[in-house]
């Protein structure tokens, strides 16, 4: 990457946990980004002086971005925002995502859970990646990164792992999935690249709650590598895709997760 361009990433969710760690990296690499939170200004602050602190260059910027990526108003003031305050977006990060607020067993959970999770995070970033993708297209934009404008979705390995006590959280995160390749396939002919970044179990505050649980399980060999994932992981594996390293690649799952989508006997 020229270290005298700083190409801009919008990172959805990035006031904590994983998009922390991913906003974290790409500033470390020399990107701009626009940190998106939905309800935490406090802690989007707190990401954007970590962002200053490591950044390589004082030419980088870091703002703030308020949008609840489920509300399709917000999403279009959102592009809108981040598009005035930089000039251009050259990579999205599909971060932003949310769980149940209460883990029911599939044969008690609401409705309004099941359709809460699928706006946030399922209907959320697909209709953003259309807002982002239509200028690039319609506007013939050029990229400031290697390769093309990109696209990362963060889904999970609940994409394809069941979880009877979540189910509204596995089927939003297995269309995400999908969206994947629907995007990948339609955005190639445009030189955009479209990736699926599927984190295994994450040291994240949404996973507080259950550590005592999944501790043992990891230490018995539940994750090959027996450890908990980090937001420093992924934020890595965006970097990497994000400074062109997979530009043959579109349409690919990374798996971030520890081994754990490794089928065993």
């Amino acid at each position: 990457m020229d270290t005298k361009v700083h190409p801009v990433a919008l990172v959805t969710g990035a006031s904590r946990g994983l998009g922390r760690g991913i906003a974290i990296a790409l500033a470390q690499g020399g990107f701009s980004v626009g940190i998106n939170y939905a309800g935490n200004r406090k802690a989007a602050e707190e990401t954007q002086e970590f962002c200053k602190d490591i950044a390589p260059s004082t030419e980088q910027r870091f703002e703030i971005f308020q949008a609840d990526i489920g509300k399709r108003e917000d999403r279009e003031r959102l592009v809108a925002e981040v598009w005035n305050a930089f000039g251009q977006i050259d990579a999205l990060v599909n971060n932003a995502g949310i769980a149940p607020r209460v883990r029911a067993d599939i044969l008690e959970a609401s409705e309004e859970s099941f359709e809460e999770l699928i706006r946030v995070n399922l209907q959320g970033p697909y209709f953003l990646t259309q807002q982002v993708a239509r200028r690039w297209v319609k506007e013939s934009l050029l990229s400031r990164i290697s390769g093309g404008f990109k696209i990362v979705f963060v889904t999970s390995i609940s994409a394809d792992t069941a979880s009877t006590q979540r189910g509204e959280y596995c089927v939003s995160k297995a269309g995400l999935a999908m969206a994947v390749k629907l995007w990948a396939s339609r955005l190639a002919e445009a030189g955009i690249q479209v990736y699926e970044l599927r984190p295994g179990i994450m040291a994240t505050d949404m996973t507080s709650a259950v550590k005592a649980k999944y501790d043992p399980l990891i230490e018995q060999g539940l994750v090959p590598q027996k450890r908990w994932g980090t937001p420093e992981d992924v934020g890595k594996a965006v970097r990497s895709l994000l400074e062109g390293d997979f530009p043959f690649s579109t349409g690919s799952v990374i798996h971030v997760d520890g081994g754990f989508h490794v089928s065993r006997l």
